[in-house]
């Protein structure tokens, strides 16, 4: 074999095992890469807004043995992990009464869900625009409301208008407690009196006492 042969042959076996390492390192840092970049998008996940997290047709509820103490129904909710909290488009939210059985709903057009650890108990609710509140007979319309969990208490900041048999109060600011299931409107209170009604309610009463 004459040395020019030899070095061609000495060549290709270079340029092959070359070839081989550069694959083997090409591989390599196609894997590191690979596994760089799906490290990168999990980390990227926990970066993400939990706004993007949409719930359609949202329920939820807190069922204390056999009886249900709160349930919300809302059309869509977007749930915001880090801060604990649920928001949703036309919320309503059924407080039951463990004295009577009685049920206090509100409505509104959206909502503001704070959650606690554990089981998310409800610490905290907010209702906004064309809100509602049917409580005790009486239909109170505001235009927002707040819960408290440490109270047992809803708030009404602003104006309300409060409709029952006969009766109607205007006013601003009023306190509900669900406890003894009583209420206070504090401030430029009106109040609007139909006898008509009044005399319908009371008819309506004694008849059933009578039956």
């Amino acid at each position: 074999m004459n040395s020019r042969r030899f070095r061609i042959i000495l060549l290709i076996a270079i340029s092959a095992s070359l070839g081989g390492v550069t694959y083997k390192v090409v591989d390599s840092i196609w894997r590191m890469k690979s596994k760089a970049i799906t490290r990168t998008a999990l980390k990227a996940l926990d970066y993400l807004p939990e706004a993007a997290l949409h719930i359609k047709d949202f329920h939820r509820a807190q069922v204390d043995g056999e009886r249900k103490v709160w349930e919300v129904f809302g059309d869509e909710a977007r749930y915001l992990k880090a801060e604990g909290q649920v928001i949703i488009q036309k919320p309503r939210i059924f407080f039951y009464q463990k004295k009577n059985n009685d049920t206090v709903e509100a409505i509104g057009k959206e909502g503001y869900l704070w959650l606690g650890d554990g089981e998310g108990d409800l610490q905290k609710a907010r209702l906004v625009g064309d809100v509602q509140v049917n409580f005790r007979g009486y239909v109170l319309n505001t235009g927002e409301i707040l819960y408290f969990k440490s109270k047992n208490q809803m708030v009404l900041p602003g104006r309300v208008i409060v409709k029952g048999d006969g009766m109607e109060l205007d006013g601003v600011q009023m306190e509900i407690s669900l406890d003894d299931e009583k209420m206070w409107l504090h401030k430029n209170v009106k109040t609007t009196v139909q006898p008509n009604q009044l005399e319908k309610k009371k008819g309506r009463s004694n008849e059933k006492k009578q039956s």
